[in-house]
């Protein structure tokens, strides 16, 4: 990573955890990281495991910073960054992140001012384990700045940018809810194993490998997704039987309808704030 800015992150919860962990692990460094939080203890956990430099105080993390990163609860936001524009007169020099779902960058406009340069993120849960996607949208932020932000999240796995909010919204309504469909998907395999004999453990252990390596297939392949589907479904053989279960009860429609009742929830989150 050539760009390397102060950088100060709102907030010590499991994501800012994670991502601050993988620009670690690349090679930014430590003391170019500030970290702040009301409670000591998150704050601890980092200066000792990464060297990153901490504060309870808000304020003095921003102060030095170049970068700032919002890692509050969406219910938070508009008292936290409340405090920041009454304290900070140079938000307008600052680059400006927000990880928080639900809220779009013309409320952060009200909450911090019309000048300020702004990308929203959408880490998902993955980033915890360093294979999350990241989905990316500003309507102010130059390329550089861009590129500054991907190379941060590329920490904690994938990014993608988006063209506007609405898309976020879709982004958020697949990748962002996708890990829990996914959940629902293996349970209802390893219930399905079990109930013909297989053990807890042995039935979760081979579905959680079976996902995985369909994934890295996935993702190591140019085949579209249906033709990898046909290229393991023999004519007339057991795959094929199981994969006609899910067609009769029309798995695509089901997958088409979560995805879509997502994006109303998203937009509906979007109004509250």
């Amino acid at each position: 990573m050539n760009d390397i800015r102060k950088i100060a992150f709102i907030g010590a919860g499991n994501m800012t955890q994670s991502i601050v962990g993988g620009m670690c692990k690349s090679g930014y460094p430590a003391d170019h990281v500030f970290v702040s939080n009301p409670s000591p203890e998150k704050l601890e956990k980092m200066k000792s495991n990464l060297g990153v430099n901490t504060s309870q105080d808000n304020i003095e993390v921003i102060e030095q910073a170049d970068v700032i990163v919002l890692s509050v609860k969406p219910q938070l936001m508009e008292q936290v960054c409340a405090d920041i524009k009454s304290k900070v007169s140079n938000l307008a020099d600052k680059l400006i992140i927000t990880i928080a779902a639900g809220i779009r960058m013309p409320k952060y406009r009200t909450y911090l001012g019309d000048d300020i340069t702004i990308i929203r993120v959408m880490p998902n849960t993955p980033s915890l384990v360093g294979q999350g996607m990241s989905g990316l949208v500003t309507d102010s932020a130059d390329d550089k700045d861009k590129a500054y932000v991907t190379d941060v999240f590329d920490g904690v796995g994938d990014t993608l940018w988006v063209a506007d909010e609405d898309q976020l919204d879709i982004l958020g309504a697949v990748a962002g809810s996708g890990p829990a469909y996914f959940f629902e998907f293996m349970d209802s395999l390893a219930k399905g194993a079990m109930e013909l004999g297989f053990d807890p453990e042995k039935a979760r252990a081979m579905v959680q490998q079976t996902c995985l390596g369909a994934a890295q297939m996935a993702k190591e392949s140019d085949l579209t997704l249906e033709d990898l589907r046909k290229q393991v479904t023999s004519k007339g053989g057991s795959t094929a039987k199981g994969v006609e279960v899910y067609q009769q009860r029309d798995l695509h429609n089901i997958s088409a309808d979560a995805v879509k009742a997502a994006v109303k929830r998203n937009q509906e989150m979007a109004d509250l704030f």
